[in-house]
């Protein structure tokens, strides 16, 4: 796609009707497009987190002063007591948006929690159960910087007290004036937020995961949360002494469309996606070439109108795509192979695709389920997989903030009904202390009567 002088574009076009092996190929090529950050990002990352872990408190200012988020006087962490007067002091309306908002997340998420509690009976004596439980502590990254995002924060903490989590930590980036927006310290108050950690970046995730012992902050358990590729990155790195939700990319949108669909609702969507940044992938998957070039042409109307339209037209410059296929089976298995973040479906036949589709973080079905209504107040959580991971992972949800727990109560007889299993396996590994910790049970017993 190119952007003219007036801020027109011109959609870049896939077609795969013909099976042209190029096409094919540069399909291919967009179903591979990963999740994961650039290596030298990486490697940078790793410098930094190693930083932040051997330096604590000192570390993580210093870095806030070199990329920016931290605040002037150079405090991390807002506790209860502030985030609780920001929830005093929000306005009436904004206060409303968040409550119904929290509320509607809630709600969704009361309906994942695990069962406490499940047993099985393998065999007389042989009794198994699994047993879920919340995590201690959890930490919630949460975009900022450029703007704040108090959708976020309730995404990612409203589960976690669902679960019953012990403790939230939230981490988020101060703006450019060293200032956290008044809305999101009023969500982080509403919700019961523990702390705020002031700090963005691998900066936020290394006090997270490493916990900064100056500041009375202690390591937590996971973090979850969408980012950037350094956020990410992050994340990535600490894997093993944390948990991680999922490696998050660049916010992707895709619309499904066939000659049924409205060409203003759709362009809208584009746009839509467009707007979460200039890396956003942004595509039109449509058996329909004539809804294609209606598309195109409503996407040039709003722009010329649109407050952001240099932004905009830049992210569709470089990641927005319409992408023509012969039918719509065939735009499903597009899909299915791109497994896009958030799909929007406006064909004639919506709930037949819908069953079809295996792979996409969240799905919008018609023209009346925008995006936007997941994004902040429908109450499905917008922390989704991205990069094609939404082929193996699903959204953020409640059991993310817990674990299951394996308790195994075996009797006498039930061990003796495993005990020839249990040795021919161990002596067919040449595990034999295995085999004799079950043996030496019985011996002892035999032997004594």
């Amino acid at each position: 796609m190119t952007v003219e002088p007036n801020h027109s574009v011109r959609l870049a076009r896939l077609d795969l009707r013909s099976g042209d092996p190029l096409s094919a190929a540069a399909r291919d090529a967009l179903f591979r497009r990963g999740a994961v950050p650039d290596p030298r990002v990486r490697e940078a990352t790793r410098t930094i987190l190693a930083d932040v872990r051997a330096r604590g408190a000192t570390a993580v200012r210093e870095a806030s002063d070199r990329f920016g988020g931290g605040r002037p006087d150079g405090r991390l962490l807002l506790r209860r007591d502030v985030l609780a007067a920001a929830a005093d002091a929000l306005a009436p309306r904004e206060r409303d948006a968040l409550e119904t908002a929290i509320a509607n997340v809630r709600r969704f998420a009361e309906s994942q929690r695990p069962a406490a509690s499940t047993r099985t009976a393998i065999t007389d004596g042989v009794e198994l159960e699994r047993r879920w439980l919340p995590l201690s502590r959890v930490g919630c990254y949460v975009p900022g910087g450029l703007a704040p995002y108090p959708s976020s924060l309730v995404m990612t903490v409203v589960p976690g007290l669902v679960a019953g989590v012990g403790e939230t930590v939230v981490a988020s980036p101060a703006d450019r004036n060293g200032d956290v927006h008044p809305v999101l310290l009023g969500a982080a108050g509403l919700l019961g937020v523990d702390a705020l950690l002031v700090a963005g970046g691998v900066q936020a995730i290394g006090a997270l995961a490493y916990g900064l012992a100056d500041e009375g902050l202690a390591p937590v358990d996971l973090i979850v949360g969408p980012g950037s590729a350094w956020v990410t990155a992050a994340k990535i790195e600490v894997v093993g002494e944390v948990g991680i939700d999922l490696p998050a990319g660049p916010s992707e949108g895709v619309v499904l469309a066939d000659a049924t669909a409205d060409a203003t609702t759709v362009a809208a969507d584009l746009i839509t996606q467009a707007e979460h940044g200039t890396d956003s992938p942004a595509l039109l998957v449509t058996t329909d070439e004539t809804l294609a070039d209606a598309v195109e042409a409503e996407v040039n109307r709003m722009l010329a109108a649109a407050l952001r339209r240099e932004i905009l037209a830049r992210s569709l410059a470089d990641h927005g795509r319409i992408v023509l296929v012969n039918d719509v089976d065939a735009g499903i298995d597009f899909v299915n192979g791109y497994g896009p973040e958030h799909l929007s479906v406006e064909v004639e036949d919506l709930e037949v695709a819908v069953a079809r589709i295996r792979n996409a973080g969240s799905i919008f079905v018609g023209r009346w389920s925008p995006e936007s209504a997941g994004d902040y107040a429908s109450g499905a959580n917008h922390v989704l997989p991205t990069g094609g991971l939404a082929r193996s992972c699903g959204p953020l949800a409640v059991e993310m903030y817990g674990k299951f727990n394996q308790v195994q109560r075996i009797t006498r007889e039930g061990l003796a009904t495993l005990r020839p299993a249990i040795r021919t396996l161990a002596e067919a590994e040449g595990l034999l202390a295995h085999r004799d910790a079950v043996e030496v049970r019985f011996g002892t017993e035999e032997d004594a009567r």
